[in-house]
């Protein structure tokens, strides 16, 4: 058991050191994301599974608070995984691939940003809401993995964890989201900072 533990440790911090080779992808997400924050703009985040888990807690920490000593105003951002009778009913009475789709296609605006998470890239109903969402002129941003699947050339930015082993991948994901979530923080408390400074 111990040689496991090593074993994956040295695997998972192996998969994060490949994540420099993405830096300008990442620089590129933490720019659009603060953008959409700045213009006024709001900002829906959506996976599956253990993604939609992700997301909901990507989008708590926007909302509430990221880091225990910051506080700042709460950030408009929502997850697409609504509530379970939303899920159930748009599942029941229309299809699984439409969860992400109708809320979107109420709910965004354009200019706003979508923020995708998926581990395969194939997923039907993330496929779905991107292309409503390009429709729309909303911006996309997607976390993907293995080597981005149907999603891959979809969205503005993609980031794409070179890895087959899932449980990585959604490591490397929330990894990433916690730290685009911190940089773009910190470009807010400066840009409130200036403003200050300028009243």
């Amino acid at each position: 058991m111990k040689n496991d533990l090593k074993k994956s440790l040295i695997e998972s911090v192996n998969l994060k050191k490949k994540l420099i080779k993405l830096n300008d992808k990442i620089q590129h997400s933490i720019s659009l994301t603060y953008e959409t924050i700045v213009n006024n703009n709001k900002i829906m985040i959506c996976g599956n599974g253990g993604s939609a888990a992700d997301a909901q807690h990507l989008a708590a920490e926007f909302l509430v608070r990221l880091r225990p000593k910051v506080n700042r105003q709460p950030l408009p951002i929502f997850s697409l995984a609504m509530d379970s009778s939303t899920l159930t009913a748009c599942s029941n009475d229309y299809k699984f691939e439409d969860i992400f789709y109708r809320p979107l296609k109420a709910l965004g605006n354009k200019n706003d940003l979508l923020i995708c998470i998926s581990t395969s890239g194939n997923s039907k109903n993330l496929i779905k809401v991107i292309k409503e969402a390009k429709r729309k002129n909303i911006y996309v941003i997607s976390f993907l993995g293995k080597d981005g699947g149907k999603m891959k050339n979809m969205s503005d930015v993609e980031i794409i964890i070179p890895s087959k082993n899932v449980a990585r991948i959604q490591e490397c994901h929330i990894f990433l989201g916690h730290f685009i979530f911190e940089q773009v923080e910190n470009l807010i408390i400066k840009n409130n900072k200036a403003k200050k400074k300028k009243n």
